[in-house]
């Protein structure tokens, strides 16, 4: 497999975000990503309101205005995450990205990281998200995967507001590439962060191949934080790549769905190491390139090593960088995705392959 540095995928939300004043000025994307970036029509649609709960109250916020404070007793109420919402969206609209902190403070930022990088750390490789079937209460469960969303807080909320807020009965399954491109990746992602303290059990959220150093350095969020935090920006910086290697990396619905933002992965090798003669303390590593792929396990999945910064696209530990960076196929069987320079393209037949060992309805990536 070719050891280039990998291309990033451009997919993202279809439908514009309502336009920012400060969105010209916010950050110099390189002319690739321009390039391949459509520019965002302005929109007159800026007095949307979101943020009251289905067939609940509206929450009762502080001025929008008003900085944001880490809750006394550290734990996340409905209120303070409908707040954050409010006070994003304000935000995006009335003050220039350096700004941002008279909004989030550095210390509010490192309590929501660090009390959601917890949560994650702590998660499988592949989250189950189970419905309770046996509870009458699971019958009427609904799960909402959300794809790529790069930035487009408006886009965030405006589903949030349609779908409905994660509740005891509905599931959110976001499956990556929450930064880069759009001018909002910070928010964005801490927003869904915020939602991740407050209900943990009812959100999840998967790494894509975005969640990386490489991606972030190249293609606006490193260039984004840096604007927003100044001085403070590569401590912000380096919090948010620590988060990311935290992220799960796929999910399984209800024991019939395996969503994840690339999708399926090889077998891991087997490499033998043995010991030279005479040699005591010399180890030779035999590492031969794999005549033949084959189609990995969820064991496998489940205990590759996913805390990297970047996923490996050569050696041993591939199967991070195949679930993020992998794509779909007509050509039967799978072979080195050369295109990308890391990940997998795979067949239709082992789409049937895969579902059948593991009894899905579906795959999604």
């Amino acid at each position: 497999m070719s050891s280039s540095s990998p291309s990033p995928n451009g997919a993202s939300l279809s439908s514009p975000p309502p336009a920012s004043p400060h969105d010209d000025s916010f950050f110099s994307p390189s002319a690739e990503t321009a390039a391949a970036t459509p520019a965002t029509p302005a929109t007159a649609a800026t007095t949307t309101t979101f943020f009251t709960p289905v067939g609940g109250d509206p929450s009762p916020f502080s001025s929008p205005e008003a900085q944001i404070s880490w809750p006394a007793d550290g734990s996340l109420t409905l209120s303070w995450v409908l707040d954050l919402m409010s006070k994003f969206d304000w935000a995006s609209r009335n003050l220039p990205p350096t700004d941002f902190p008279t909004v989030l403070p550095v210390e509010v930022f490192d309590r929501l990281v660090l009390t959601a990088s917890k949560i994650l750390h702590k998660e499988p490789n592949l989250v189950r998200v189970d419905l309770d079937a046996d509870d009458d209460s699971g019958k009427d469960c609904r799960v909402v995967v959300v794809g790529d969303v790069h930035g487009q807080l408006h886009d965030v909320l405006h589903l949030l507001n349609s779908a409905g807020f994660p509740s005891e009965n509905r599931f959110f399954v976001f499956n990556g590439d929450y930064v880069d491109r759009g001018a909002w990746g910070l928010e964005t992602f801490l927003l869904l962060l915020a939602w991740k303290v407050f209900m943990p059990e009812r959100v999840f959220l998967l790494r894509g191949n975005h969640e990386s150093k490489y991606c972030t350095s190249v293609y606006g969020f490193e260039q984004e934080v840096l604007t927003k935090y100044g001085d403070r920006g590569k401590h912000v910086y380096r919090k948010c790549l620590g988060c990311f290697e935290g992220l799960p990396l796929a999910s399984l619905i209800a024991g019939r769905v395996y969503t994840a933002h690339g999708g399926l992965f090889r077998s891991k090798p087997v490499t033998p190491s043995k010991r030279s003669k005479g040699k005591k303390n010399r180890r030779i590593n035999s590492n031969p390139e794999v005549s033949s792929l084959s189609l990995g396990s969820l064991e496998e999945l489940s205990k590759a090593r996913r805390s990297v910064l970047d996923p490996p696209w050569e050696g041993l530990n591939l199967i991070p960088g195949d679930v993020l960076w992998s794509d779909p196929s007509m050509t039967p069987g799978l072979s080195p995705n050369t295109e990308r320079g890391i990940g997998l393209l795979w067949g239709p037949d082992r789409t049937e392959e895969f579902l059948k060992r593991y009894q899905l309805k579906d795959l999604k990536g």
